[in-house]
């Protein structure tokens, strides 16, 4: 198993090297000027910008500027905010609990549902319900976000206000005001449960409920329609086929038996599913004001924060190659054949 992981983690290396160099031309393909971003209308003179082109390494040779950056990466510094002058890893690192909150319960959402929806949709092939489970799957999977979010917004805020106040969900923010929690692991869950604050984890439960269901509902559907196809495929096996001649209960030949062979693709989707969840997250935190990495980007880009930006995206890049990597070593945990192909 550990040639296995090392293998993989030598497959890994030259990923990263291609996304630190698409996130340093990240901030030199973009419009506007770093230098005017940063000093705005004190610029008094053209020997104040060049000043400050130098100080930055801007007016260098772009493979220099290049070997230059990867330097500072491996000293774990990605700069200083254009605009607030704080280090991009702090900002990064107090916002991403949040983002991978929402993101860890929009997980939840789609492995629960999609993994129990497509397996009642294969063992109930053909039948009504698998017609209309895979119809909402489609329809799931086609939403954009943002106006699947606008729709979940008008019908469990706007519309269940009016009809039934007491089933009405929040819509922004992490937490009622009425409350003050004092953040210290930055999961609004878990804080709220070490908190004195008498309803606190109640509310920071309501709160997540709307954008966990926008965000989730895409990977749900995908996980779905997967894990049909391959427990169909799977139950037309013959072990399986073995272990119904052996009388025993349906709940087991599809639980032990058939769903261990058919989890390493479903497993896939989900891997692939958590660079999704924090992509669909910028449009996510946007909509319901949720102040994690998402909104930070996007607020990133209307303030020209150029090294904002680029360490952000380069961050969730890493994080989302750790997951596919992760991912892999699953697979060699569920079958050992992929540890040992010539076996």
């Amino acid at each position: 198993m550990i040639r296995f992981a090392l293998g993989r983690l030598a497959l890994a290396v030259p990923t990263v090297l291609g996304i630190t160099l698409l996130a340093f031309a990240l901030a030199r393909l973009l419009p506007g000027d770093p230098v005017e971003v940063m000093l705005g209308e004190r610029i008094a003179d053209r020997q104040t910008y060049e000043q400050q082109l130098a100080r930055l390494g801007l007016d260098q040779p772009l493979p220099l500027q290049y070997l230059h950056y990867l330097g500072r990466l491996a000293q774990g510094d990605l700069g200083l905010s254009m605009v607030n002058r704080r280090p991009v890893i702090d900002e990064f690192l107090a916002l991403f609990p949040a983002t991978i909150e929402l993101a860890l319960c929009a997980l939840l959402v789609s492995v629960v549902g999609g993994v129990a929806l497509g397996t009642l949709a294969a063992v109930r092939r053909g039948s009504w319900i698998d017609q209309g489970l895979m119809g909402l799957s489609i329809a799931g999977h086609s939403m954009p976000i943002y106006w699947w979010g606008l729709l979940v917004i008008m019908f469990f805020s706007v519309w269940m206000r009016d009809a039934f106040p007491a089933l009405a969900l929040p819509v922004s923010g992490r937490l009622d005001i009425a409350f003050d929690v004092v953040p210290v692991t930055g999961f609004m869950l878990i804080d709220t449960l070490l908190s004195d604050e008498p309803g606190a984890f109640r509310s920071a439960v309501r709160h997540l409920v709307l954008p966990s269901l926008v965000l989730g509902t895409y990977a749900l559907a995908m996980v779905a329609r997967m894990t049909r196809s391959s427990l169909l495929e799977t139950l037309g096996q013959d072990f399986v086929r073995a272990a119904r001649a052996r009388a025993l209960p349906p709940w087991r030949v599809v639980g032990l038996h058939a769903m261990r062979s058919a989890l390493i693709p479903v497993v896939t989707v989900i891997g692939l599913q958590v660079g999704g969840l924090l992509g669909g997250a910028v449009l996510t935190e946007t909509i319901f004001s949720w102040p994690g990495i998402g909104r930070w980007l996007v607020d990133a880009i209307y303030r020209r924060d150029y090294t904002a930006l680029q360490g952000g995206l380069l961050l969730v890049a890493l994080i989302v190659i750790a997951v596919n990597l992760l991912v892999d070593l699953l697979y060699g945990a569920i079958d050992p054949r992929i540890r040992h192909p010539r076996a």
